[in-house]
């Protein structure tokens, strides 16, 4: 009867999963523009862009015509732009943000506050590169993995070291996000889908490697000890991690309630 107990237990884990992974699909849904189906990003950087400007304004029009304080980043690109338009979503350093202006080979965006505060992004100065990636189209590959460009927090770089052709990087990250991070999975660096290759839970701290052609292609080799990195954990373990916490408090009264069922049907069944 043990056995049965682990059966039920495992349907109603893999119905959750369901649940959850419904849920994600949803989430990851974008909108429509000229037909064109889209996702969100993949962490696949496309190219390596400069900011142009960063700059705090103070005459930006809000809905009901007053004006409010904000600030604004202007990056050079080339591949983003193809197809761009006003109010297309393009990742900037693993944040997703949207074209409020083009011109040429520039483009603007706007900076929210909750992005300051969760993100790298208002320490970039004119000249700094930044990794860029084109919102992903529902019928192209994905190389990477789903990166919604919802930056969680910034992690700091605590160490760094080469091996033979390899570049590896340990990262700090807050402890709320650390349950997220397990070894071999994804975490999006800057806008870089990357794989966990170790974990330290007693420091906070993860590694990942970058292979040669990454390290070319991408700004985390550029950066210091002691530097921040905008950092994304995997949307679906925080998306399941819910789900079982909704389980947990919701469902968990009925498997006591059919896993006492079972033994009494146990106990019945040994008594004839």
């Amino acid at each position: 009867m043990m056995m049965m107990k682990l059966i039920l237990i495992f349907v109603l884990l893999s119905l959750l999963l369901l649940k959850a992974n419904s849920l994600i699909v949803k989430k990851l849904s974008y909108r429509n523009h000229n037909n064109n189906r889209r996702l969100m990003f993949s962490g696949i950087v496309e190219e390596m862009g400069l900011v142009d400007e960063l700059t705090s304004r103070s005459d930006m029009l809000l809905w009901d015509g007053t004006k409010g304080e904000g600030v604004e980043l202007t990056v050079i690109g080339s591949t983003v732009l193809q197809e761009a338009y006003i109010g297309c979503s393009i990742a900037v350093n693993g944040v997703c943000l949207t074209a409020t202006s083009l011109n040429g080979n520039k483009f603007t965006v706007g900076l929210a506050s909750e992005t300051l505060r969760r993100s790298n992004l208002g320490k970039l100065s004119k000249g700094s590169k930044v990794n860029l990636e084109r919102a992903l189209r529902a019928d192209g590959r994905n190389s990477g993995h789903f990166v919604q460009g919802h930056v969680d927090c910034t992690g700091k770089i605590v160490d760094k070291w080469k091996e033979n052709d390899s570049l590896w990087i340990k990262v700090n990250l807050p402890d709320t996000f650390m349950r997220y991070v397990v070894p071999k999975g994804f975490i999006c660096i800057d806008g870089t889908s990357l794989t966990i290759c170790d974990v330290d839970t007693k420091a906070n701290c993860f590694t990942f490697m970058l292979i040669a052609h990454t390290q070319q292609h991408v700004i985390i080799p550029s950066k210091n000890i002691g530097e921040e990195v905008n950092v994304e954990v995997d949307v679906l373990a925080k998306m399941v991690d819910q789900s079982l916490a909704t389980f947990n408090d919701q469902n968990m009264a009925l498997i006591k309630s059919l896993i006492t069922r079972i033994d009494e049907l146990e106990k019945a069944v040994y008594k004839k």
